[in-house]
């Protein structure tokens, strides 16, 4: 007996913004994050830039193994039911999908989204697991 999948949804009609998650009124940190469409998106979508506070979504860019370092602070940084975001070139020799994952499982993280960020990045979607959330 052949089991009928059901057919696949596409995303690619959603907005970048919205495949990330980003809702008005959360707090926003960037850590090395410099793309002007995507600073414009979040203002346009009336998110808040943090500078001291525990945001809600943190936005990292990982264009190096080194860069990798940062994950654990971040992760301590961000809310609990928060979300930390990696964003890192595709098809890198310099930091690989594997290297993201392994450093985000170290910070005591768990990976539950890939988003295609750009045409030469990716962003990997990184969250506290629930059995450890207070």
């Amino acid at each position: 007996m052949v089991r009928e999948r059901p057919e696949h949804k596409s995303y690619d009609h959603r907005l970048r913004i919205d495949k990330l998650g980003v809702k008005p009124g959360q707090s926003v940190l960037l850590v090395g994050v410099t793309d002007a469409l995507f600073l414009a998106e979040l203002q346009d979508r009336g998110a808040r830039l943090a500078r001291s506070t525990v945001p809600d979504l943190i936005f990292c860019a990982i264009e190096s193994r080194a860069a990798l370092q940062k994950l654990p602070d971040l992760a301590r940084r961000m809310k609990r039911d928060g979300a930390l975001w990696t964003i890192r070139p595709k098809r890198s020799p310099h930091v690989s999908e594997a290297d993201v994952m392994k450093a985000g499982k170290a910070a005591g993280l768990v990976d539950i989204k890939v988003v295609r960020f750009s045409e030469t990045h990716t962003a990997e979607k990184f969250v506290v697991p629930k059995k450890v959330r207070t």
